[in-house]
């Protein structure tokens, strides 16, 4: 869910993202990558990774709307009947269509859809402001030495926890960590901060692309800290790492 919600609007409205880092178109909603350099042969015909990458959008997930609106997000808000409602606006329905299917007057549908226009104009100029907020805020942190360390692809519980400044990180590194290299850690902190600065470098530990048995993954831990079972399990539950349902493979996320 977050990878969708961290996208922007092109994307979202695309039905696919480009990772640079991949050479990938990506997903939004369940995460299938395209290799750029590849040709896909979907139904009989081939495709770039592009157009694979929307096609497969539409055939797996009904296309970026569906998806959006199916997604669950706690950050859309619309009732069942909105969302009725912008299903068939979205299909080229007329208002009297509209009205006729629904069995409501079709001055109440043209009221709807022009309530619909207000709050798109409402959201283009709050996420403007807010936009620029928070652009001039981390200019300004910067600035003064105290940027946030960036929140890792994975993460799943967004909150207060993650805001933590480079100096911060640094400072909680210096007393939790006897070495960083060879990396071991002096004690597992139970304060929210300092565990998601003491997984963050334990994850740099990882390879990334490798698939690791349980077995290998307990061997690297255990030399990092005694209660390999413990980091591990807040490794998966934090998001720096994911697992088979049988456990028979972690990876890297």
């Amino acid at each position: 869910m977050k990878f969708l919600e961290e996208q922007d609007i092109a994307c979202l409205k695309a039905g696919y993202s480009f990772d640079g880092e991949k050479e990938a178109f990506v997903c939004p909603v369940c995460g299938e990558s395209f290799d750029a350099e590849e040709i896909f042969c979907v139904e009989g015909r081939y495709l770039t990774a592009r157009r694979a990458a929307a096609l497969h959008c539409e055939n797996r997930h009904g296309g970026p709307l569906t998806a959006l609106l199916e997604s669950g997000s706690k950050y859309l808000a619309f009732t069942e009947n909105q969302r009725e409602l912008l299903e068939l606006f979205a299909s080229g329905l007329s208002d009297a269509a509209v009205a006729k299917r629904l069995g409501v007057t079709a001055s109440t549908v043209r009221h709807q859809r022009f309530t619909f226009r207000e709050k798109c104009k409402t959201a283009r100029m709050t996420l403007a402001v807010l936009e620029l907020v928070m652009e001039l805020a981390e200019q300004n942190r910067e600035s003064a030495g105290e940027a946030l360390i960036p929140i890792h692809g994975g993460a799943k519980m967004l909150d207060e926890r993650y805001e933590i400044t480079e100096a911060e990180e640094k400072k909680i590194l210096s007393g939790v960590f006897s070495s960083l290299e060879p990396l071991k850690l002096k004690v597992f902190s139970a304060k929210e901060k300092k565990k998601v600065v003491i997984l963050k470098r334990i994850a740099q530990e990882f390879e990334p692309g490798r698939r690791y048995t349980e077995g290998e993954v307990n061997s690297l831990l255990k030399e990092i800290y005694f209660d390999f079972a413990t980091l591990r399990r807040y490794l998966v539950e934090y998001g720096w790492i994911s697992r088979e349902k049988d456990c028979s493979a972690y990876w890297l996320n």
